[in-house]
Parts: structure tokens; C-alpha cells; sequence
């Protein structure tokens, strides 16, 4: 018996992005379910023009808000992309053999990101395997900050498809040093929160490491300048990461005499 999957994507202003996504969805899932944070731009007269499920919700953080979609789903059967996402070609056939013979729990695929225009199959960036196609009643999006995945219960199973999602990351370097400057702060917290040990020593060797990973042994340099650019930004990020998680240490040490 053929199964119908669900596709659930949640946004906020993505006019930029969300029509790819959803084009990429036609004739691959049954029903397109957006939870849209009160975008103020065209993305839900976008969405509208696909006919999709569009409910407005109130942001509460990425996990609850996809836990949330999930609950607003018609088919326990769905397939999470974000709106800066599209199925390739093949991920696409993929998913129509699947739905004709579903036999694990869930199933993980590879990400591949665009980068200022360029595809990045290095850097630590590929292949970036991912679970999004799933039996919702066999899991839920946990996590903590901005490190959210769907963790399968105990003894669930698990396959693996060919192609690729495809995700736009960034359009420009600006955007990217913005977004890399907005996660070392949440990152930090998060290294806080979980106790984690921060020193001095980790300020300067960590983004050092972090570097020579990325760019030597994850082979970053033959993505070309892009790929350098990537990660001599990730080990800002690191760098930023660990100085602002001391500072945060610190005024939490003051707070408590």
C-alpha cells in the first residue's frame, strides 16, 4: 500500500527562498504544511499559490515549532525541509520509490549547500547527512539552541536514500559573518547552560584546530577560495564561541557573591 507523506516546513520572511522549496515538493509529497511565524513579506501569498496548509504560530524556538508541525500534519508519514531547502532530482525519485514500499522508520539523506553560488562538497560541509523522512509516531525534534535534529525512539530503523537536499546557505559573505556572529552567541550559552569547561586556552588553540580541520583534513581547499572563506569564518565563529562564553562565566561567577 502506498503511503502519503506530509511536508512540513516552518518560516519567517522567506520570499527569497520558499518558492523553490515548495516547487521542488510537486508531485513528490501529498500534502505541503507551513508554520509561519508572521512573516511581514510575500511568503504566504507565495505559499498560497501552491495551495499549501499555512498556519500562523507564534515562534517558541525551532524545536517546538517543529514539534508543533508535526502535530498539523494530516499523514504520519513526513518529510521536514526548512525553507532555504529543495529535493534534488534524484532525492525526488527517491522519495516516490519509497512511498510505494516504506520499510524502515525513517530515513537520512545527504545535504549539499550553495554557498554564495557555489556548490561546497568539502570544508566538513558534506555530505552532512540528515534524518527528515520519518513516521512521526516514531520520534520527535529534540535538541538544545540551534543544534535541533528528530531523535528516533529506541529500536526504531533506519535507511538511507540517494541524492541530495539542496540548501542555499548563504548569498553573501555579510550574511554569513552575521549569521556566524548570532550563533557563537547562542553557542555559548549553550557551552554555559551545559557546564561545559572554558579557559583562555581554548580561545586561541580551539579556532586554530577548528581551522586546520576544516580546511586541511576535511580538504576545504579544494573548494577554492569559497571553501577557504568558509572556514576561516567557522574558526572566527569558535573564537568568538568560547571568548564570549568566558565573559558570560564571569559575570555568572560575579552574580553570585
Amino acid at each position: 500500500m502506498m503511503v502519503k507523506i506530509s511536508a512540513v516546513i516552518i518560516t519567517f520572511n522567506e520570499e527569497k527562498n520558499i518558492e523553490r522549496c515548495l516547487e521542488s515538493l510537486q508531485g513528490v509529497t501529498d500534502e505541503i504544511v507551513v508554520i509561519d511565524s508572521h512573516s511581514t513579506d510575500k511568503t504566504r501569498l507565495i505559499c498560497e499559490k501552491y495551495g499549501v496548509k499555512f498556519i500562523e504560530h507564534d515562534f517558541e524556538g525551532y524545536i517546538r515549532q517543529k514539534n508543533y508541525a508535526i502535530s498539523q500534519a494530516t499523514f504520519p508519514h513526513q518529510l521536514s525541509l526548512d525553507a532555504d531547502e529543495a529535493l534534488s532530482d534524484e532525492l525526488k525519485n527517491e522519495i516516490k520509490k519509497i512511498k510505494e514500499n516504506w520499510h524502515c522508520d525513517g530515513y537520512r539523506m545527504n545535504r549539499l549547500a550553495n554557498y554564495c553560488g557555489k556548490w561546497i562538497r568539502h570544508c566538513g560541509w558534506y555530505p552532512d547527512t540528515k534524518l527528515r523522512l520519518y513516521d512521526s509516531a516514531k520520534g520527535k525534534w529534540e535538541g538544545l539552541f540551534i543544534h535541533e535534529k528528530f531523535e528516533m525512539i529506541p529500536d526504531s530503523s533506519a535507511g538511507f536514500l540517494h541524492g541530495d537536499i539542496l540548501h542555499y546557505t548563504y548569498y553573501t559573505v555579510e550574511e554569513h559573518h552575521r549569521q556566524a556572529d548570532k550563533f557563537s552567541a547562542i553557542s555559548a550559552r549553550e557551552l554555559v547552560t551545559l557546564g561545559k569547561p572554558v579557559n583562555f586556552f581554548m580561545i586561541i588553540l580551539n579556532p586554530i584546530a577548528k581551522f586546520i580541520r576544516n580546511y586541511l583534513l576535511r580538504l576545504g581547499f579544494l573548494d577554492g577560495y569559497p571553501g577557504f572563506r568558509i572556514c576561516w569564518i567557522a574558526a572566527g565563529e569558535t573564537f568568538q564561541k568560547y571568548r564570549k562564553a568566558l565573559r558570560l562565566k564571569r559575570l555568572e561567577g560575579k552574580k553570585t557573591f
